[in-house]
């Protein structure tokens, strides 16, 4: 059996994410100071959202979680694939706002591949993605190759933010994409999650031999696997059901808000637009 894998030793720091992770930081930080120096600040909520989705990243990406994951337990690995793809994406989206994204869009390589944000293009990435690198000889590459195990952490990022882009729309998304759409759009999203979670928790297979014979402390491959899926179900659920009752609230406050603005006597096209982008009751001061 290996030995356990100590917490004080099993740190990693690896330049390459380090120094990519600070340049995000110091990139966001200096636009937000630019931004406040011009009299449109960026609300605190969402400094402090882009923040901790940072920290997170940091954590999964050089604390024991690295090494324990990579290759002695999948769920701890599942664990970590969460963060990247899921979790800190959906905290770092939310911190953007189109004032802070412009100079990035200005770049003309970024500025064509804005139309990935769409929600019928950002949805099928992410599934592709979230399957594809599942597949045993892809995810087994990954924990052998760094250059693989890479791409494979950015590209979980990437079809995360971009998947949660076309719901917190910190740029304007397709004027069919309300809240209602957006309420299925994420529900159709767990449940693609939900079956790969079904799939390694119920599998009589162990489907990654790295784990397969890897020392696991008392814990069986399949149990290990079993333990991964549990992990991807309950967290799916959970981001569900807060995504749902946010929406849920969202909608509602909507409803009432453009309801009145009409009632005043303002456009209703423009009551809609005013009021799912966040400015309505500016419009009500007016």
């Amino acid at each position: 059996m290996l030995a356990a894998v100590s917490p004080l030793t099993s740190w990693t720091f690896d330049p390459i994410q380090l120094t990519s992770l600070a340049l995000i930081g110091f990139l966001y930080l200096r636009r937000v100071r630019t931004l406040a120096e011009r009299g449109t600040p960026v609300e605190a909520w969402r400094r402090w959202s882009f923040g901790s989705g940072l920290a997170l990243l940091f954590f999964v990406l050089t604390s024991p979680v690295e090494a324990l994951g990579e290759k002695q337990f999948l769920f701890v690995h599942m664990i970590q694939h969460i963060v990247i793809g899921d979790l800190a994406p959906l905290l770092m989206v939310a911190g953007l706002t189109g004032p802070v994204l412009r100079p990035v869009l200005a770049l003309p390589v970024i500025g064509r591949l804005r139309a990935l944000g769409h929600p019928l293009i950002a949805l099928p990435l992410w599934a592709v993605n979230l399957y594809v690198w599942h597949l045993p000889i892809l995810y087994e590459a990954a924990l052998h190759h760094d250059v693989v195990h890479a791409l494979q952490h950015t590209l979980f990022f990437t079809t995360g933010a971009l998947f949660w882009a076309a719901v917190l729309e910190p740029l304007p998304g397709p004027s069919w994409f309300g809240s209602g759409a957006k309420l299925f759009y994420i529900v159709a999203a767990r449940l693609i999650g939900m079956v790969l979670a079904n799939i390694m928790l119920w599998s009589s297979s162990v489907f990654y031999s790295t784990y397969d014979h890897a020392a696991r402390w008392g814990i069986t491959p399949q149990s290990d696997q079993g333990i991964a899926g549990s992990i991807m179900m309950i967290v799916d659920s959970l981001v569900t059901i807060g995504a749902i009752a946010w929406l849920f609230l969202r909608l509602a406050g909507e409803s009432e808000l453009k309801q009145r603005l009409i009632e005043e006597g303002h456009d209703p096209a423009l009551a809609s637009r005013a009021v799912r982008y966040g400015r309505g009751e500016e419009l009500a001061s007016r």
